[in-house]
C-alpha cells in the first residue's frame, strides 16, 4: 500500500487554512469598520464637542483634516504595501490610528482635537488602502466578489449604524467615547492580524514577485506627494468657504499646489522606485478606471452631501427621516455588488461598469423631474436604483484592476485608484457646493448660501428671519424652499454629467477586455 501520511497532513491542512484565512478575513473587516464608522459616528457629536471645547469656527477640520490625511498617504502607503508587504503597513496603520483615537479622546481644546484628527487619518489611510489589497491577495479572481461584497456591507452597515451610535453615546454618556470605542475593536483587529497574518515569500519576478534586493524607499517623493495633495486639496476644501474662489490665500495655495505637483512629476522620473510610477498612466486599463472613479466620487457628493438638506428644507422631513433616505442606497450598494461577478463573468469588466455607470446617469437625470415638494419614498426609491447601479459599477473596476496587475504592483494600483475616487469626492464637494450657492443665490436675488437659508428654516424663524439669512429680505418661505429644490436639482443635474463623462472614458479609453493575470485557483 502507498503511504497515506501525505494525503493526511494536506487534509488537515486545508482546516487550518480555512481558519487563518477566516480570521484574517474578521480582521480586514475590523480594520475597514474602524475607517467606515469615522465619520459618521464623529458627525453626530458635533454639538457636543463645541459645546466642551468650542472652536464653532473651525469644527469642520475635524473632517477635513481627517480625509486630507487619508487621501494624500494612499499613494505612498500603496507603494511600501508593494515594498515591505502588507502585513507591516496593515499593522503600522491600525496602531497609528488607534494612536490618534486615543489622543482625540484626551484634547483639551478644538485645535489638539484636529491635530489628532490628522493622526488618525494617517493611519486610516493605510487601513483602507492596504485592507483592499489584502482583499485580492487572499482570494483568487473568481472568489474576490465575496470577499469584496463583505467589505461593502461593512461600509453599508456602518453609514447606518454610525449615526446611531454616535447619537447614543453622545446623548448618554460623553462625546469622548466616541473615540474610545474604537480601542477595543482595533484591539482586537491588531491582534489577529499579528497571529493569523503569515505572508508567503515570493520569487523575484516581474510584475508578480516581492524584491528580493534590498528596498529603496522614495522619501523625497513621499513628502513632495503628500505636500503637493495637502496643498491642493486644502484649497479645494476650504475655497468658497474659509475664503473666496478668486481671494488672495486660494489663488495662492492653488499656484503653490500647482508647482509642487511640477515638483513631484520631476522628483518621481529620476526615482529609482516611485511612490507614484508613471506606469499607473500609462497602462490604459489603470489610466481609465482612475478617471471613472475619480468621477464616481465627484458624483457620489450629490446624495451624500445634498439629499439631506433636500430631504429637511424640501420635504420637511426630521434628520432621522432624512437620514434614512439616504442610507437606502447603502442596502443595495452591496447586493449588487455581490452580484456583479455574474454579469462581468460573461460581458467582461468593462462592459458591466458602462451597464451601472449609464443606468446611474439616468437615475441621477430623473432626480430634477420628481415633483414638487414630493413625498419622501420618491428620492428613497432613486436612492435603492442608484446604489444597485453604482454597485455594477464600482466593484467590477477595482476587481478588474487588480487583476491585471501581479503582487509588487497591486498595492500602488489599488491606491491609485482609490486616491482618484477620494480626491473626486473633494473636488465634488467644492465644485457643487459654489454651484448650489450660485443657483440659490440666484433664485433669492441676493448674497447667501445653503447653509445659512436651511438652518433658517430648520430654526422656524419665519419669513423675514428666513430671508434676512438668505440676504434677500420678504422672500417668502415658500420660494425659499423651491430655491432650495432648484440648488438640490442642479447638483444632480451636475452628478449626471460625472456619471457621463465616466461612461465616455471608459468606452474610449478602457479596453473591451481587461488583460487579466491568471493566478492559481482562477
Amino acid at each position: 500500500m502507498g503511504d497515506t501520511r501525505p494525503v493526511a497532513r494536506e487534509s488537515a491542512r486545508r482546516p487550518a487554512e480555512a481558519h487563518r484565512r477566516g480570521a484574517v478575513v474578521a480582521a480586514l473587516m475590523l480594520a475597514m469598520a474602524l475607517a467606515a464608522l469615522d465619520s459618521t459616528i464623529v458627525a453626530t457629536a458635533v454639538p457636543q464637542i463645541v459645546g466642551d471645547l468650542g472652536g464653532f469656527s473651525v469644527f469642520s477640520w475635524l473632517f477635513s483634516g481627517y480625509l486630507l490625511a487619508v487621501t494624500v498617504t494612499l499613494p505612498v502607503y500603496g507603494k511600501l504595501s508593494d515594498t515591505f508587504g502588507r502585513k507591516p503597513v496593515l499593522v503600522v496603520g491600525a496602531a497609528l490610528f488607534l494612536l490618534g483615537s486615543l489622543l482625540c479622546a484626551l484634547a483639551w481644546n478644538m485645535g489638539a482635537l484636529i491635530a489628532f484628527r490628522v493622526v488618525q487619518g494617517l493611519g486610516g489611510g493605510a487601513l483602507q488602502g492596504t485592507v483592499q489589497t489584502l482583499a485580492a491577495d487572499l482570494y483568487p479572481l473568481r472568489e474576490r466578489p465575496r470577499i469584496q461584497a463583505r467589505l461593502s456591507t461593512v461600509w453599508a452597515v456602518s453609514a447606518v449604524a454610525g449615526p446611531a451610535v454616535g447619537g447614543v453615546l453622545a446623548a448618554y454618556a460623553d462625546w469622548r467615547w466616541i473615540f474610545l470605542v474604537n480601542l477595543p475593536v482595533g484591539a482586537v483587529a491588531l491582534w489577529l492580524m499579528v497571529r493569523h497574518l503569515h505572508e508567503p515569500q515570493r520569487e523575484s519576478g516581474p510584475g508578480s514577485a516581492r524584491p528580493t534586493t534590498r528596498a529603496r524607499v522614495d522619501w523625497a517623493g513621499a513628502l513632495a506627494v503628500f505636500a503637493c495633495g495637502g496643498t491642493l486639496l486644502t484649497a479645494l476644501v476650504q475655497g468658497g468657504v474659509a475664503w473666496p474662489w478668486l481671494s488672495a490665500p486660494s489663488l495662492a495655495l492653488f499656484g503653490a499646489g500647482l508647482a509642487l505637483a511640477a515638483l513631484v512629476v520631476v522628483v518621481e522620473r529620476r526615482a529609482a522606485e516611485p511612490v507614484v510610477p508613471g506606469w499607473v498612466w500609462r497602462r490604459r486599463t489603470i489610466a481609465a478606471v482612475n478617471l471613472a472613479l475619480g468621477a464616481l466620487g465627484l458624483l457620489m457628493v450629490a446624495p451624500t452631501v445634498f439629499l439631506p438638506t433636500y430631504a429637511q428644507a424640501v420635504l420637511g422631513l426630521g434628520p432621522v427621516a432624512a437620514g434614512f433616505v439616504l442610507s437606502v442606497w447603502t442596502l443595495s450598494w452591496p447586493v449588487s455588488a455581490a452580484l456583479s461577478q455574474h454579469v462581468y463573468r460573461r460581458v467582461g469588466f468593462r462592459d458591466t461598469a458602462l451597464l451601472g455607470i449609464g443606468a446611474a446617469a439616468l437615475i441621477l437625470l430623473a432626480f430634477p423631474f420628481l415633483p414638487y415638494p414630493g413625498a419622501a419614498w420618491q428620492p428613497a426609491l432613486l436612492m435603492l436604483l442608484l446604489g444597485a447601479a453604482l454597485g455594477l459599477f464600482q466593484l467590477p473596476l477595482i476587481v478588474g484592476v487588480q487583476s491585471t496587475v501581479g503582487w509588487s504592483e497591486r498595492g500602488t494600483a489599488t491606491a491609485s485608484v482609490l486616491f482618484c475616487r477620494q480626491t473626486g469626492q473633494t473636488a465634488g464637494a467644492a465644485v457643487f457646493g459654489a454651484v448650489a450657492n450660485g443657483v440659490l443665490a440666484a433664485r433669492l436675488g441676493g448674497a447667501g448660501d445653503l447653509d445659512s437659508v436651511t438652518r433658517a428654516l430648520d430654526a422656524g424663524t419665519g419669513e423675514a428671519g428666513a430671508a434676512g439669512a438668505a440676504g434677500a429680505a420678504g422672500v417668502a418661505h415658500e420660494t425659499i424652499r423651491h430655491a432650495v429644490a432648484s440648488a438640490v436639482h442642479a447638483v444632480y443635474l451636475g452628478a449626471a454629467c460625472a456619471a457621463a463623462l465616466a461612461f465616455v472614458v471608459l468606452l474610449c479609453v478602457a479596453p473591451r477586455r481587461f488583460p487579466v493575470l491568471r493566478e492559481p485557483g482562477d
